[in-house]
């Protein structure tokens, strides 16, 4: 066993790797870090080969057949987590509401604000999408929302209104909530 032990990690493991190498041109496609983290699978596979060894058959040949079930069994692994995680994406273009005609995209965030939404235009001359979110709001989320327009700081909101910060947080959410603002889709 010392000789195998010798022939295999000799120079590096140099012979060990070798047949990581043949086994996984069959793959393609991987990365230098990809080829250290199945060495370092070898090198547990050999170990594992080296305690279960019985002389009934070349030691090559049995290292070759473990280590070549092992290296499938981990692609299929990786392979199986990689579709678990495009299984968990979503198309842009998904409907998000009952009628579907407002998607995923719509509501994704870009430079156009509520806040400039609302007040890009003077009070006649509203939506009536617009119209709709106000009317969803209270008197104090509305004055938050017209101050915040104007630039003026969450501090110097909550000093202006004498609120504190769990009314102007609550506020704030309801100003932005799917809820309110999905009148304007």
């Amino acid at each position: 066993m010392e000789e195998i032990l010798t022939a295999y990690y000799a120079d590096n493991a140099k012979k060990l790797h070798k047949i990581v190498d043949q086994l996984l041109v069959k793959f393609g496609g991987l990365s230098d870090k990809d080829k250290d983290d199945f060495y370092s699978l070898a090198n547990e596979v050999f170990v594992d080969v080296m305690r279960r060894y019985d002389h009934t058959q070349p030691f090559e040949a049995f290292l070759y057949a473990c280590l070549g079930n092992r290296i499938k069994t981990e692609m299929t692994r990786r392979n199986r987590k990689r579709r678990g995680a495009d299984s968990m994406t979503v198309s842009i273009d998904t409907p998000i509401n009952e009628e579907g005609t407002v998607t995923l995209g719509d509501v994704i965030a870009d430079d156009i604000t509520i806040e400039r939404e609302v007040f890009e235009k003077n009070e006649e001359g509203y939506s009536r999408r617009v119209r709709a979110y106000l009317s969803r709001l209270s008197k104090l989320q509305k004055e938050i929302l017209r101050l915040h327009i104007d630039g003026f700081l969450p501090n110097e909101i909550k000093e202006e209104l004498h609120i504190n910060e769990k009314q102007y947080a609550d506020c704030y959410a309801a100003i932005h909530s799917y809820r309110n603002v999905s009148v304007l889709f």
